[in-house]
């Protein structure tokens, strides 16, 4: 989907006071950006509008969260879904921050030095035709960058058959183990789930929400 520059959307960003500006400059000190650099940090990649992380991070102020897209345009309207959802609580949004990031080059923002305990990967763009499936946030070249940094499990949640039941292998290769995995997450019970506007929109149209819990194998 095309998305139309908004010329308004960068200025509006750069006087968020939870907007990371220069996220290469973080690399290897993202906890630093959190007055409690010691809570668990989780990264969503790929946040969209910000249905999830509007709901995830007011909900756990234990937690640290960052939030990545690659689009400002995209980004601006997160961060309004989290003022409000703050603002409705009568809360500050000091846990959580906002980045602008190529996830496909993550590297050049995170690496070793840093932490993950979750990443979350939601409704991600399934880059169906064979030339482009290299640019799935499940790729495996991918998922061998995010161990560089990951503590904990990556949650995947998509609608898309053929990109969750691909990224079985993609997690094999990448020497991770899937912990859980349903091919209809709303008939669960017992896991923690935001339902997003992408999340109802599919559901209404009659499609299944695939989930799964993966994490990194243990060295030996």
């Amino acid at each position: 989907m095309r998305i139309r520059h908004k010329p308004w959307a960068k200025p509006e960003l750069e006087a968020c006071i939870f907007y990371v500006k220069s996220p290469a400059e973080q690399k290897g000190k993202w906890t630093e950006l959190f007055s409690e650099p010691e809570r668990p940090l989780y990264v969503e990649l790929g946040c969209g509008k910000g249905g999830f992380i509007s709901q995830i991070a007011p909900a756990h102020p234990e937690v640290n969260f960052i939030a990545m897209d690659i689009k400002n345009e995209m980004l601006v309207l997160a961060k309004r879904k989290i003022e409000a959802a703050y603002n409705a609580i009568g809360q500050t949004p000091d846990n959580v921050r906002v980045a602008i990031q190529n996830i496909e080059r993550l590297d050049l923002a995170w690496d070793e030095n840093d932490r993950a305990d979750r990443i979350y990967i939601n409704f991600c763009n399934p880059w169906p035709k064979g030339k482009h499936k290299k640019r799935r946030l499940t790729h495996t070249r991918q998922l061998l960058n995010y161990k560089k940094f990951l503590k904990g499990e990556i949650w995947f949640k998509t609608d898309d058959d053929e990109l969750f039941e691909e990224s079985f292998e993609y997690f094999k290769e990448a020497g991770y183990i899937i912990k859980f995995k349903t091919f209809d997450l709303h008939k669960e019970s017992g896991i923690e789930n935001y339902v997003t506007e992408h999340e109802k929109m599919f559901s209404d149209e009659g499609k299944k929400i695939k989930f799964l819990i993966a994490e990194p194998k243990k060295e030996v």
